[in-house]
């Protein structure tokens, strides 16, 4: 008899994904993207560098002589900024929602650190006092020497009554 073999997915290993025509897009991909054009646009070269085409764009379609390749002035600029914006937006918003997440998970954990160094603090703190405790019921150095110093001059009284009781 022949053995047949079975394919069953392993539970102790990730699942192939199927092909498909569909692309496949991996968020933590496009998330890391996102971060960094967000990145990008909030740094001081992409001011600069927005600020130069911007010059450029209206030295070239303003100046008289020129060819302008806007025949409506200021109106393809216009929309390339209106475009710029409207896809710089959400862009922004994914990079924050991310690290926001990123700071909820971080939040999380420092929220279990405190919980744990509490209960740490609380339990050497019972610890501490049951040392205190058990300490009270044991003789200290201190209390030891004053007891020996009673028993001697308790001594040496009797050694007094007893010369005392000889001389009479």
């Amino acid at each position: 008899m022949a053995e047949r073999r079975i394919d069953r997915d392993r539970l102790d290993q990730p699942r192939v994904e199927r092909r498909t025509l569909r692309p496949h897009l991996d968020p933590e991909a496009f998330g890391q993207w996102t971060e960094r054009i967000a990145r990008f646009l909030g740094t001081g070269r992409y001011l600069v560098i927005q600020s130069v085409i911007i010059v450029l764009w209206l030295v070239e379609n303003l100046i008289p002589g020129i060819y302008h390749f806007d025949p409506y002035p200021l109106g393809f600029l216009t929309l390339v900024l209106s475009l710029q914006a409207s896809y710089a937006a959400p862009l922004i918003l994914l990079a924050q929602n991310r690290q926001d997440d990123r700071d909820r998970v971080n939040l999380d954990a420092d929220r279990d650190e405190a919980r744990q160094s509490k209960a740490d603090l609380d339990y050497l703190a019972r610890e501490i006092a049951a040392i205190r405790m058990a300490l009270g019921e044991v003789a200290t150095r201190d209390f030891l020497r004053s007891e020996l110093a009673r028993a001697e001059r308790e001594r040496e009284r009797e050694r007094d009554d007893e010369r005392e009781d000889a001389a009479d």
